[in-house]
């Protein structure tokens, strides 16, 4: 399912359509109800709850940076590129970060900042080059004898546009002699430019061809330097901190049942059902849909069964297969999960997305049809495999049109440990069990919706599936990833 239409583009051409009106005169200040700005106070709530910022620039010298090191000056704890400067270059690559930054501009400045750029690579091809220009300025801007002020530059040429790839939306710089603070996430294929607290891109980059009908190759790096793209302006930035979230190992580096790694939070503490609650409605449309008493009594309900049938015995999240499945209390956008769990033989359970089926969890051993016999000959055999336990967990079993199955069998036999390594960004999942890549980037479609135009809750709970069968779960760790 493609998660951005022509409609993200037809917002962007339409801001930018107000340059051709506004000359060098100031941005006009977005209105009060800007949903610009709702979803942009959204994901700062998350990036300021960040706390593994590094900083950049250390604000005294150009400690970690190479490239025109003699024309990027610091000047007051202010990283200045004077006019005829050219490429700055972290000394460091970065896969997926979170890169924030201050920026003043000069009458029609222009500078970029490059991401996943190779060492000699040209930033707006050789990786992607975010813009950073005043393009409100004279030098880019004509007023013609009937007093109407055109512009030579394309969309895709605006401060903060994805250079050549995706336009920004405009209206959002301050005046010429203020700092601007923007934000730019970069995960997996996933960009994202807040500028002074407005979304002004969006874009998952597998989902679009880049405006410009030019190639663009440095799209489909994974990783590269960042780099401040000079173009002989004056341009000053400080305050320039990055945040890494770089693909976590395979198993959680703990050194203790239930006792989360760095950067990661325990969602079981592995004593009681803190951060739990039971299942308010099967149908996700229509637990998402109660509200006031009529939710709080299903959830009432739906808490009284949870604490009958799960427990902790000895550190272990239990299930006695005999309630309704488990979920989080709070909702989940994108994230990284690791999830330790254990089953007899014979069972079925799963986990949910987001509140969308599922990550499956089975015993591929088991030879059992659905009336609970055992084939008698191997053409039987074959048939009782046609519901794809054989082929291992770990599947996005309720897909249509993308990959249902694992990709390898990587389970170990039942009533040993198993360890899920699942990663989330946009509507991707990519997922390792015991240490072997079974799902990689793969649609979670969105089950609830049989239209199939409806896509994936931007975030919901992340739900343990009860299947009636006894289940084991424990180290179930979890980091946000910001969107």
């Amino acid at each position: 399912m493609k998660r951005i239409t022509l409609f993200h583009t037809a917002v962007a051409l339409f801001a930018f359509a107000g340059l051709v009106t506004a000359g060098h005169a100031q941005d006009k200040k977005p209105k009060k109800a800007d949903p610009r700005k709702v979803e942009g106070a959204e994901s700062m709530a998350r990036i300021d709850a960040i706390e593994s910022w590094s900083d950049l620039f250390n604000g005294k010298d150009l400690t970690g940076w190479i490239g025109d090191t003699k024309m990027y000056v610091v000047e007051d704890g202010v990283l200045v590129c004077q006019k005829g400067a050219k490429n700055l270059i972290s000394e460091k690559e970065y896969s997926d970060f979170v890169l924030q930054f201050e920026f003043k501009l000069n009458e029609s400045g222009n500078n970029g900042i490059g991401i996943r750029v190779p060492k000699d690579g040209h930033a707006a091809s050789g990786g992607m080059e975010i813009q950073v220009l005043d393009h409100r300025g004279t030098k880019y801007n004509h007023k013609t004898d009937e007093g109407k002020t055109l512009t030579w530059l394309k969309p895709w040429q605006v401060h903060g546009s994805i250079y050549g790839i995706m336009p920004a939306a405009t209206g959002y710089l301050k005046p010429l002699d203020q700092w601007n603070q923007q934000t730019i996430i970069c995960i997996e294929d996933h960009i994202k430019v807040i500028l002074n607290g407005a979304v002004i891109v969006d874009v998952f980059l597998e989902d679009v061809t880049p405006v410009d009908g030019k190639p663009h190759p440095g799209m489909l790096n994974k990783s590269g330097h960042i780099t401040l793209a000079g173009h002989s302006d004056r341009m000053e930035f400080k305050n320039l901190k990055v945040a890494e979230y770089t693909p976590s190992p395979t198993k959680a580096a703990s050194d203790a049942d239930n006792t989360p790694p760095a950067g990661f939070k325990a969602m079981f503490n592995g004593k009681d059902l803190t951060g739990w609650k039971g299942l308010a409605h099967k149908n996700a449309n229509e637990r998402m849909a109660l509200k006031g008493a009529a939710l709080a009594e299903a959830q009432k309900t739906a808490d009284k069964n949870m604490n009958e049938h799960w427990s902790v015995v000895e550190g272990i999240l239990t299930y006695d297969g005999k309630g309704m499945s488990l979920c989080t209390d709070k909702d989940y956008g994108d994230f990284e999960f690791y999830c330790d769990w254990k089953i007899p033989p014979g069972a079925d359970s799963g986990i949910y997305l987001r509140g969308t089926p599922q990550v499956q969890i089975w015993d591929p051993w088991d030879p059992r049809t659905k009336d609970k016999s055992i084939p008698a000959t191997s053409e039987d055999w074959v048939t009782a495999y046609k519901n794809g336990r054989n082929l291992g967990s770990g599947g996005l079993w309720n897909n249509k049109r993308t990959r249902n199955a694992p990709l390898v069998l990587a389970d170990k036999k039942p009533g040993e440990w198993n360890t899920f390594l699942i990663r989330m960004v946009g509507n991707k999942v990519t997922i390792w069990l015991n240490d072997k890549l079974i799902v990689n980037r793969t649609e979670l479609e969105n089950y609830w919706d049989k239209t199939g135009t409806v896509p994936l809750p931007r975030a919901d709970q992340i739900e343990l599936q009860h299947h009636g069968s006894e289940l084991f779960f424990k180290n179930m760790y979890i980091r946000d990833l910001p969107y």
